[in-house]
């Protein structure tokens, strides 16, 4: 009897991710302030493509008959002014925005601060600079528009002496962000303080140092909880700000976003059908809690393999 041959069987994909995804010293920080800077995460190539995708977009929903109530591939935009764009529900309009949202590292910073498993709840984007008639900010001028998107204490939990939050974000800039360019603002610590929010605003602007303020270099990603409160930075250059936001709940969480300003969004179908078989489940509720649990101590050293994003199949 002669042997059949058989071809050999292909392993399958995996999505692999680092873990831990930040330094002992990124994760202090982390755990103190409520946020850390991972400085030039993205290169300027990275960066550039992102930029045109969120600009090619821009202009895709500026020509639509109704720009506040169409969509352009599931994205809409929720403001349309001369000095502020902001657009919703980004993920499915053009692959490098999908790779943002999908990228092994944001994904994987964004499960060490969850303790577990992510799914992709928003991911929208910033157009922004100052408007003319609008005054350069002083010190103890206009308020900042301090806002969490949780209170501290709902949705935390420690691990090893570590906090965890069931509702985090990935800020990355994509032009540079120097001490006058509007970046993101926070009070730092305010994840942990369960006082009144008002509260919390007075005693930060009693004391200025507890304002801290996001400046770095293109490409610059910014991992923080939703406890923390955060506002949009006073913008006294002339500069554009561009900026590119993921965030990321627990497995069970819905797209916040989408559902609440676009009721009955459902995902595109074949862009459903695109996704890879690894990366479904940041999509793609599975009606149940699949935490899949995964935590680190602080003396862990942050794991430095360079990881390969996963390839997308072309539209």
């Amino acid at each position: 009897m002669t042997a059949t041959a058989t071809a050999p069987t292909q392993a399958p994909v995996e999505f692999t991710k680092p873990f831990p995804a930040l330094t002992p010293a990124q994760r202090y920080h982390l755990d103190m302030y409520g946020y850390v800077i991972i400085p030039k995460l993205f290169s300027e190539s990275e960066c550039g493509e992102m930029k045109e995708a969120l600009y090619r977009l821009r202009s895709d929903l500026a020509g639509l008959p109704n720009p506040k109530t169409d969509n352009f591939r599931g994205a809409f935009m929720m403001i349309n002014q001369p000095h502020h764009c902001y657009m919703g529900a980004v993920v499915q309009s053009y692959q490098p925005i999908t790779d943002y949202a999908t990228h092994p590292c944001v994904v994987g910073m964004s499960e060490e601060l969850i303790g577990g498993r992510s799914r992709i709840v928003e991911v929208n984007a910033h157009i922004n600079r100052r408007a003319p008639e609008w005054p350069k900010a002083q010190d103890g001028g206009p308020a900042f528009g301090f806002h969490r998107g949780i209170p501290a204490g709902y949705g935390c939990h420690y691990k090893n002496g570590l906090y965890h939050s069931n509702f985090v974000k990935v800020l990355t800039n994509l032009t540079d962000l120097g001490p006058d360019d509007g970046g993101t603002t926070v009070i730092a610590g305010s994840h942990k303080i369960e006082a009144d929010d008002n509260d919390i605003i007075k005693a930060a602007y009693e004391d200025r140092s507890l304002i801290h303020k996001i400046v770095a270099p293109a490409g610059s990603a910014v991992l923080f909880t939703e406890a923390l409160m955060h506002a949009t930075g006073f913008i006294n250059s002339d500069k554009e700000r561009v900026i590119i936001i993921s965030g990321y709940g627990e497995p069970y969480f819905p797209w916040l976003l989408m559902d609440s300003h676009q009721p009955g969004f459902a995902m595109d179908p074949a862009f459903l059908e695109r996704i890879p078989e690894p990366l479904k489940y940041l999509f793609v509720s599975r009606g149940y809690i699949q935490r899949a649990p995964m935590y680190r101590t602080l003396g862990q050293p942050k794991d430095t393999r360079e990881i390969k994003k996963i390839a997308w199949p072309k539209a």
